[in-house]
């Protein structure tokens, strides 16, 4: 017995869709109900059955030959049987593949060439900024406190739990985006606020907590009854109760210097607030279910200014 991925129904005998890999039941089995991600290629030879052999001889006599050739091998590769075809529905996963690969790089960097070396390439801050270190608005999204490991075990949870519902939702590509824009955005925020309220330039901020809780707020936003049960302690809440007080904390974090200090509270409040306002105007592939098993305990972290 397995359950339907599309609308939550349990069925003796699924189906299992060859182009998305998802199971449904009888109802939904076939690619045109349930919106598979492979349904738009069906009409497209790069993608699905074009199998190379005419590459040589199309527009080979013209001046477009080359780029004909290049385009038919881009959509080839991007299409569900290609490299790319990998990552759709997987772009979660690749998140916390990175993360700890980002982690690992971490250590490798610091016990080689220094902790000044572990701030130029993975904090963002203003001071870096300033220098041309731009990459860092990426690099610091996935980047996490090397002092405390829960600060990438609360994240990675997290994601783990929460990530693929928005990810199914939205389509990967669109999942990736929303992900890479809302935690380089929330790391600016973070690093606006510090600047005005007197922190020095080399005050920096590392994590994907702001990402996350945008992924947390699009959720509050299109099923706030999702009932989540948690960790620590084994109590079910549902995802609205959940944010907010996640949303609660961050307020009172901005407003009270140093009292809840080591959290980018700015950071978390502004990537709730862009997955809030995304999720008022996105629309759907599937509907999100209405309850997990299980959910990511802390989105914050130590050391210096995570998030």
């Amino acid at each position: 017995m397995a359950k339907c991925a599309e609308c939550g129904e349990y069925e003796n005998l699924p189906y299992q869709c060859r182009r998305c890999g998802q199971t449904f039941c009888a109802e939904h089995r076939l690619p045109e109900n349930h919106d598979c991600p492979g349904l738009g290629e069906w009409n497209d030879p790069g993608g699905v059955f074009d199998s190379s052999f005419d590459d040589g001889v199309e527009e080979s006599g013209s001046d477009g030959g080359v780029g004909a050739r290049v385009k038919s091998r881009i959509d080839r590769e991007a299409g569900t049987g290609g490299i790319a075809g990998a990552f759709r529905g997987n772009m979660t996963y690749v998140f916390l593949a990175l993360m700890w690969i980002t982690f690992a790089a971490e250590f490798a960097v610091i016990f080689t060439l220094g902790g000044g070396t572990f701030t130029e390439l993975f904090v963002l801050s203003g001071a870096n900024l300033i220098r041309g270190n731009v990459w860092t608005v990426v690099t610091s999204v996935f980047a996490h406190s090397p002092n405390a490991f829960f600060h990438i075990a609360g994240n990675s949870i997290a994601l783990y739990f929460f990530g693929p519902l928005v990810e199914r939702y939205l389509g990967s590509k669109r999942f990736a985006g929303m992900f890479l824009v809302t935690g380089a955005v929330a790391g600016l925020a973070q690093i606006g606020t510090g600047l005005l309220l007197g922190s020095p330039l080399t005050s920096g901020v590392y994590g994907a907590s702001g990402a996350i809780m945008a992924v947390m707020g699009f959720l509050s936003v299109v099923n706030p009854n999702l009932k989540v049960m948690l960790l620590i302690p084994p109590i079910p809440l549902k995802i609205r109760t959940i944010t907010l007080l996640y949303a609660a904390l961050s307020v009172f974090g901005v407003f009270s210097a140093g009292s809840l200090g080591g959290i980018a509270h700015a950071a978390h409040l502004s990537g709730l607030v862009l997955g809030v306002l995304y999720a008022t105007v996105a629309d759907g592939r599937r509907n999100v279910p209405n309850q997990i098993g299980s959910g990511g305990g802390g989105l914050g972290g130590g050391g210096r200014g995570p998030f």
